[in-house]
């Protein structure tokens, strides 16, 4: 209890001196506001944007992207990787077209899906599924081969079908580098929209992005980072809390393997 209240109490002041910094050091040392604004040109440009930006109505469609986009980008991810685990020969068919497609820079599709989809939320829901897509599967995968062969020859033994050992042994057992991946895979879901919005999008925050830096308002685009590090907090926290819930019977040290 004591060692929770000094660690919160250190961040809290490694906090107000990030905060007395950015308001005081700036003028200080001479630099313009079009490089570097203040604190306090920062917390006004955000009321103003709030009010004639329509920042809450960017955020949501940007929020709304990032949950689509994980959502589906994990699912697919964890359904590759628990198909290539149960099947050596489909691992070995499709494992030189996916490696070549993980290579690839996902941004650079960007562009591409812009101009199949249009300038809708298609092309970045799709950016970030790519983006998504590979930490959950490697991390399922590693999984997969990584499992006590033991375990699953003792359930066999037991007469178990090939779908009881799947949802008995191996499902439960990679649970946590599923979760590990996912944890990942929340904050790259951020970058996926937001390159996708940067690329070619008319709504959401990477759209604001570009509008702001357009009219070399340093501050809006200061204002528009924070907005969307609070999405990705928000996005890594939601699969933390996800992950107590399902892994509760474990130790906390068991929930996040290396």
């Amino acid at each position: 209890m004591a060692s929770g209240i000094k660690t919160t109490a250190w961040s809290a002041l490694v906090a107000l001196l990030f905060l007395a910094a950015w308001q005081w050091l700036p003028g200080w040392w001479g630099v313009p506001e079009f490089i570097l604004p203040n604190a306090s040109k920062t917390w006004d440009e955000l009321f103003r944007i709030y009010g004639s930006e329509r920042l809450l109505w960017h955020s949501g469609i940007t929020a709304l992207e990032v949950v689509i986009g994980f959502v589906l980008g994990a699912a697919l991810g964890a359904a590759m990787g628990y198909a290539l685990g149960l099947s050596p020969q489909i691992e070995a068919i499709l494992s030189p077209y996916l490696l070549a497609l993980q290579i690839a820079p996902k941004v650079a599709f960007a562009p591409l899906f812009v101009m199949w989809l249009g300038y809708t939320i298609y092309p970045k829901i799709l950016v970030a599924i790519l983006i998504v897509f590979f930490p959950v599967l490697i991390n399922v995968l590693t999984a997969m081969r990584n499992l006590d062969a033991d375990m699953i020859n003792l359930a066999r033994s037991f007469s178990a079908t090939r779908l009881q050992v799947f949802f008995k042994v191996q499902c439960p057992a990679t649970l946590p580098s599923l979760f590990s991946g996912l944890r990942i895979a929340s904050t790259l879901a951020v970058i996926g929209v937001v390159v996708g919005e940067l690329v070619g999008g008319n709504m959401g925050l990477g759209y604001l992005l570009v509008f702001f830096e357009g009219q070399g308002n340093t501050a809006g685009v200061f204002v528009v980072i924070g907005a969307l590090t609070l999405i990705g907090i928000l996005a890594y926290y939601a699969v933390v809390i996800a992950e107590n819930r399902v892994l509760h019977y474990l130790p906390s040290a068991d929930r996040k393997p290396t």
